[in-house]
């Protein structure tokens, strides 16, 4: 007898922000540890991460480089800095997680939520999934949620973003109760700018 796919098989969630390094990867840590099928990547030209100066940020680039080395070469720049402002404390959580940073936009899997951390990252992700060639038809919801880029609010956020898609992972059948799903949590956290909108593999 065949299955309904929703009701058979966990949701396939990916969530994103800009660099794949504290908004996202704090969703990501939260949601594997609750059992969610999750991934996560960022949408920026590069992987951007605070330097001594606001002008003075470290790059680097998607892919290519991993969070070990990453981890590394800010010990070598200035590990008391890094150490106090809380980005070697992230970068060890990230390498525990997975090798390196994900460019949403290289990515050719398909999933059936995909989480937005900024409207800008919505923004992205919309404008890759409207301008590819269409493959299968699937059906996926992008969703944007803001979380500010700092540590704090990527935990408060990981936590709604956990408790949100917890409700969907229930649900009987996300596509028709995915509106009502969001008008509860939008009137829980009016500030958290929440926009969807349904996309095409």
């Amino acid at each position: 007898m065949a299955h309904n796919y929703r009701s058979s098989q966990k949701l396939r969630f990916a969530v994103s922000c800009s660099s794949n390094m504290n908004r996202s990867m704090e969703v990501h840590h939260r949601m594997l540890g609750k059992g969610f099928n999750i991934e996560s990547f960022g949408t920026g030209n590069t992987v951007k991460l605070p330097g001594p100066s606001i002008d003075k940020p470290n790059v680097y680039e998607f892919g290519t480089t991993t969070y070990d080395f990453i981890y590394k070469d800010l010990i070598k720049k200035d590990r008391r800095l890094y150490s106090s402002n809380g980005l070697l404390y992230m970068l060890e959580r990230n390498r525990q997680i997975k090798l390196h940073p994900q460019k949403f936009q290289r990515c050719e899997k398909e999933y059936d939520i995909i989480i937005c951390l900024e409207e800008r990252v919505y923004d992205q992700v919309l404008d890759f999934l409207e301008n590819r060639v269409s493959q299968t038809s699937e059906r996926v919801h992008v969703i944007n949620i803001d979380v500010v880029d700092n540590p704090q609010d990527a935990t408060v956020g990981a936590v709604l973003v956990a408790n949100l898609c917890q409700k969907l992972e229930e649900s009987a059948d996300v596509d028709a109760e995915m509106d009502d799903i969001l008008t509860e949590f939008e009137s829980k956290n009016q500030n958290r700018n929440l926009i969807n909108t349904v996309c095409f593999y």
